[in-house]
């Protein structure tokens, strides 16, 4: 008898024949419901398997990655709302431009890159170094290649689970704890994927360049998409948020870096470039703060055993 049977069961009873479920009903349904369970499961694995496996593949190139976007894009906007062929010929001509466009082609690919790695983030036990990785490569990727990208920024910055080829495939509204849905805001990045896995006492070497990266990464984007989008940034001139940058918020990210170099365990190298960094900055907002964060950091607590 399945599920649906049941119901019908269920619904047919008289009113006023009005039962407790028997130890054999509660089986019976249980014993239903897990198969529709295992079901569902079997098909949502599938369902991921597939996009997994056509992400990846059309991720290889820019090309690739275009002629997966156009498939996507007659599926979910033509094909889906019964639109005819002559449309999406049409769709096609009239951004022309756009799709022969090498940039649009570069950021169409770094979004599939990051929808693979959103995909990979989402299973059970996910691979955290080598998730940190491949996330490292791709920002590097796009602060390369920014001032081509700038045109076509949106794509980039845009929740990768909401493009067009996770509608495509289904799988649009995914939801990844300690994950960022875009390669665009680095900053999250850094401290949500690139820096945890670092944080430990045999890694300190590479927490301290993973930081150095991040202060350039962080720097060059801004400068290289501070205009419109397309526009190209003079040589030698910079916008007010990226002169605010250099000014305000680089000397709060090293001196962060330093602090979480002091926890990890490089307390004697990390607390003599704290006071140097203090005594270079003490014109800045946030020295006051440092400095009284930095008279906490190096107070010995005693022991309630060396106590008198």
């Amino acid at each position: 008898m399945n599920i649906l049977s049941l119901a019908i069961l269920f619904t047919l009873q008289p009113l006023a024949a009005q039962e407790a479920l028997s130890p054999s009903d509660r089986e019976a349904l249980l014993e239903q419901l897990e198969k529709i369970r295992e079901q569902a499961d079997s098909k949502v694995d599938a369902r991921f398997r597939t996009a997994l496996s056509a992400f990846s593949s059309a991720a290889k190139s820019p090309n690739t990655a275009l002629d997966l976007y156009l498939k996507c894009e007659e599926m979910v906007n033509f094909d889906e709302m019964n639109k005819k062929n002559v449309d999406f010929r049409e769709w096609k001509r009239n951004n022309e431009a756009k799709l022969s466009d090498t940039s649009f082609r570069l950021a169409l690919q770094q979004q599939l890159r990051w929808l693979v790695l959103t995909l990979e983030a989402s299973s059970e036990m996910p691979d955290l170094d080598k998730l940190a990785l491949k996330a490292g490569e791709i920002v590097e990727t796009i602060v390369v290649q920014a001032e081509d990208l700038s045109a076509y920024r949106e794509v980039i910055q845009q929740d990768v689970t909401s493009s067009v080829f996770a509608q495509a495939y289904d799988i649009n509204g995914l939801k990844v704890e300690n994950w960022q849905l875009s390669p665009a805001p680095v900053a999250a990045v850094y401290e949500q994927v690139l820096l945890p896995p670092l944080r430990s006492a045999g890694r300190i070497e590479s927490l301290k360049a993973a930081w150095k990266r991040r202060i350039i990464h962080e720097s060059a984007l801004l400068d290289a998409w501070s205009g419109k989008p397309g526009e190209k940034p003079k040589p030698g001139v910079h916008s007010p948020a990226y002169e605010k940058f250099l000014s305000e918020t680089i000397p709060k990210l090293r001196w962060e870096a330093e602090v979480d170099l002091f926890k990890v365990g490089d307390e004697k190298a990390a607390a003599m470039r704290m006071l140097k960094h203090i005594d270079e900055n003490l014109s800045h907002e946030s020295a006051p703060k440092w400095a009284k964060d930095f008279v906490t950091m190096l107070e010995v607590k005693e022991s309630p055993e060396s106590a008198p």
